[in-house]
This record gives structure tokens, sequence and C-alpha cells, in this order.
């Protein structure tokens, strides 16, 4: 018995080495097949791309590349290496990739692209510490998705009529306070009179009539928290960002106990705020204090700082071109003819004259001048000119709205203020497709805001022209490049005299 024992526990040891080296063969087996497969993989992969060219890059100092060039002058570097290397180019920075396309004809997959091809998410993850925790570009794409729609259903149709309103009550109660006559920083005006609309229409009642001063003074702070440094470097220890994040937990404190106090209520409201607070995600969840304030963050900072640069730059090119000014205060008094002192909505509609001066001045001046993707996978563009280039993945790839704007064989003389352009029967915003004109972005990625930009900046500029005539007493401002929004470069200086327009007999 004790031999028989002995041997089957020999014969098991031999067993479970024999399985052993088996199983080690079989790992090793396995291993070197999928090595194997890696390898082939990679091989096909560089075989496509050595057949395939890819865009022409910017000659440039290794490592540092081409940053400090693009630091000193981004649209002028783009604007050059346009002319020189084609529509499709890129740009080495800091171990960094950044290919342009620039062009109707190339930025189809920068607009279109499907977010798992073409994201956000990784270029603006800087804007998390303004905007905070748990929303915009702190959260995955659905997420993301349904907090857009919140806002995209606060934005169009009826809602845009309630707000027409409460801006035209702004704009008269801001410029009441101007004198017969004076001289102004219009720059400074514009940006008070948008942040008192923008915070009545989407904050809330509650902020607009008791706490506006503390919110303007914060949110001043907060934008100039977001400087082209805290793209790379957002949480760098300098006074710009310490004065951001205080002021960003001060607007959450503020706006924290706001939300408490309407829940609290049971009153209701008809405005961004009260939807906020209203809203479920898909899940069934409600959205938190946290949520509610970022999201109030950011749809303020997109808002406000957007509409006062572009009310900024239509009153400078208005003011310098009188032939245009005298055409927009000319249809003022055709809409009193026919509507008398009535402003609403409707009326605002009508204002074509208006629209396309306040629309060529954003064709010359986006706020937003580059737009920035983050490339998850290859992709084929043809160029203009007619060349087949393949975009690599894991790299950042650019549009930008300053060059696009002003391209020539999109747009007659595109350095001109020329609002007739986008009237009937020229339509040059449209000559090239639909991506010819990109200052609100296009495709899947068009700025929701649009319809209600144009409303508040046309409620300033229709008041403005009925009830004052200007005069423009500083040199035509440049551009301000030391922001992550492009505006006017210091002041604005405007000198008024406040007049009515009045229309007898038909004009």
């Amino acid at each position: 018995m004790a031999i028989d024992l002995n041997l089957q526990e020999t014969m098991s040891l031999i067993t479970e080495k024999h399985q052993g080296r088996l199983i080690a063969g079989a790992v090793l087996l396995v291993t070197t097949i999928v090595s194997f497969i890696k390898l082939l993989l990679m091989w096909s992969d560089s075989r496509v791309r050595s057949r395939s060219r890819l865009p022409p890059t910017i000659p440039a100092v290794p490592i540092i590349g081409g940053l400090i060039r693009f630091m000193r002058g981004p649209i002028s570097m783009i604007r050059e290496e346009y002319a020189r290397l084609g529509s499709v180019f890129t740009l080495n920075a800091l171990g960094y990739r950044i290919t342009f396309l620039i062009g109707p004809e190339v930025s189809e997959h920068l607009f279109n692209g499907a977010e798992s091809e073409m994201s956000q998410r990784e270029v603006y993850r800087f804007t998390v510490a303004a905007f905070g925790r748990g929303v915009a570009f702190d959260v995955p794409y659905s997420l993301r998705l349904e907090q857009i729609r919140i806002f995209a259903e606060g934005l169009r149709g009826n809602k845009l009529r309630g707000y027409a309103t409460l801006m035209v009550c702004e704009a008269e109660e801001y410029f009441s306070k101007w004198g017969e006559s004076g001289t102004v920083d219009l720059k400074h005006e514009l940006e008070q009179v948008i942040l008192r609309i923008t915070s009545r229409c989407l904050l809330g009642r509650e902020v607009r009539e008791n706490l506006f001063d503390d919110v303007a003074t914060l949110f001043h702070d907060l934008c100039n928290g977001m400087q082209p440094v805290s793209v790379i470097f957002p949480y760098l220890p300098i006074p710009a960002h310490w004065r951001r994040d205080r002021a960003r937990q001060r607007l959450r404190e503020m706006f924290g106990t706001i939300i408490r106090a309407r829940k609290a209520s049971g009153r209701s409201e008809e405005d961004m705020l009260q939807r906020l607070i209203d809203y479920r995600y898909k899940d069934g969840r409600a959205t938190t204090e946290d949520e509610i304030a970022g999201l109030l963050i950011t749809v303020l900072f997109g808002g406000q700082q957007t509409s006062s640069i572009t009310s900024t730059w239509t009153g400078a090119y208005l003011l310098q071109f009188r032939r245009y000014l005298a055409a927009a205060v000319e249809e003022q008094e055709e809409a009193i003819w026919r509507h008398g002192d009535r402003i609403d909505h409707d009326v605002f509609a009508e204002m074509d004259v208006l629209y396309r001066c306040i629309k060529e001045a954003l064709r010359l001046q986006p706020p937003v001048a580059i737009m920035f993707r983050w490339s998850h996978s290859d992709f084929a563009v043809t160029t203009r000119e007619g060349e087949e280039l393949v975009v690599p993945k894991g790299q950042m790839v650019a549009a930008s709205p300053a060059v696009a704007n002003r391209l020539p064989h999109v747009y007659k003389d595109p350095d001109l203020y020329d609002p007739e352009r986008f009237a009937p029967g020229r339509s040059e915003d449209k000559a090239a497709g639909a991506l010819s004109y990109i200052s609100f972005g296009g495709g899947k990625h068009w700025c929701l805001g649009e319809f209600f930009a144009y409303l508040e900046i046309k409620t300033v500029w229709a008041h403005l022209l009925r009830n004052f005539e200007m005069e423009l007493v500083s040199p035509f401002p440049e551009n301000e490049w030391n922001s992550m929004l492009v505006g006017v470069k210091g002041k604005l200086m405007v000198k008024y005299t406040r007049r009515k327009l009045v229309v007898v007999d038909g004009k």
C-alpha cells in the first residue's frame, strides 16, 4: 500500500509538472501571437502612414517649437503659414502637435466629427478651474449633452420672446442715467449693460435686484483669471488665479443661498435658474447646488463676454463708417413709423440692417479667434489645393474664425467692413458652403447662444441709435490678444448727445 501511494504521488507530481509546462507553453504561444499581431498592426499602420502624406510642418526650433512665435501673434502666424503652406499645416510646440484646418473646404471633420473621433474635453479641461467640478468639460460627453440641452431649450423660441421684454427694460434703465451730453468709455458702458441683461435673463431676478454689484466684481476677477497661461497651467500659483478661485467660491456660496431660498419659497420664475432647479437627468436625479452654480457661471461667462465684445466692435465700426450708421438709423426710423414706440421680439426680427452690421463686426472680430479639438483617430482631408493628407490621432486640431472669415476666395475685399455682403443676392457667408462663416462655430458644434446674443446686442444698439447721436473721439481700437477671448484693447471713447428720433408724415 505504501508503495502504491508513493507511486501515485510520483505520477501526480509528473502530471502536475507536465500540466505546468503545457500551461507555460500555451501562455508563451498566446503572448507570441498577440505580440506578432501588434507588430503586424504597427507595421501596417506605419505603411499606411508612410504612403499617406502628413500635413506640412512649420519650421521651428526643436523642443520649444513654434510656441514663442505662436504666443507673440497667433493669427498673424496662421495667416502667414496659410499663404506659404496651404490650408492644412502643423505646428510643433513643447511636444504638442496642432494641425490647423483653415477654410470651409477642410474644416468639416473638426465641426462635424463624432465626439469619439474629435472631442473638446481634453483641450478645454483648463476651464474646470473657473467653472467648477461636475459641469461642462469636467463631465463625460453624455452628461455634458444633457446640460447643454437645458440651455438650448431656454435660449430659443418663446423663451427669447420673454427675454426681449426684460432686455429692453434693462437697456432703458441703464442709459437713462446718461446725461444730455457727455463723453464715455463705450467699451465699459456696453460691458455693464450686457452684464445686467445677461444676469436678469439667465441668473434670475434675485441676483439682478439684490446682488448685481457683488456678482459684477466677482465675475470680473473670474474672467481675468482665465489667461493664455491658464490653458497650460490652470492652477499655477499666481495672483490672477488666486483671485479667480476666491471669486468662484464666493459665487458658489451666493448662488447656493439663492437656490435654497427659491426652493423654500415654492415660487417659480421664468428664467434659466428655474430651469436648472427643475431639471431632472435621464436617470431621474435632480441637479445639485454645485452643478447649478457651475452651470450659471458657465453660461454667464459665455453669454456676457462674447456679447459685450461684439457690441463694442459693432459700435466701433458703425461710428467709423458713418454710411452704415446712417443706414442703421434710417432702419430705426422705419420701425418707429410702422410700430410706434413698441419694441419687442417681433420688431427686432425686422431689423435686418442692424443684424448685418453686427454680423459683419463679428466676422472681422470674432471673440473666439481659434477653436480647438483633440483627435482620437486618424482622418483624411483633401486640401483646397487638391492634396490628400492624413492628420494623425493623438494631437490637437484647430480652426481659426479670425483667419477663415477673411479668406479672399470666400469674401470679396475680406478686410473691409461691408455689412451688405450678407444682403440677399450676395450672401457671401454661404459662398463656399455651410462653413464659410464660423464666428459661432458650425455643424454639430454650432453655438446655441447665437440667437440670444443677437437679440441682446440688437436691444442695446436699437436703443442707442434711437436716443443718442454719437461720435468716436478715440482712435479706432486694436485687438486685445492677452486674453482668452479677443476683445477691444484699451478704451473706446465716444462723445454723445441725447436725442429722440421723431417720425413725421411717414418719415
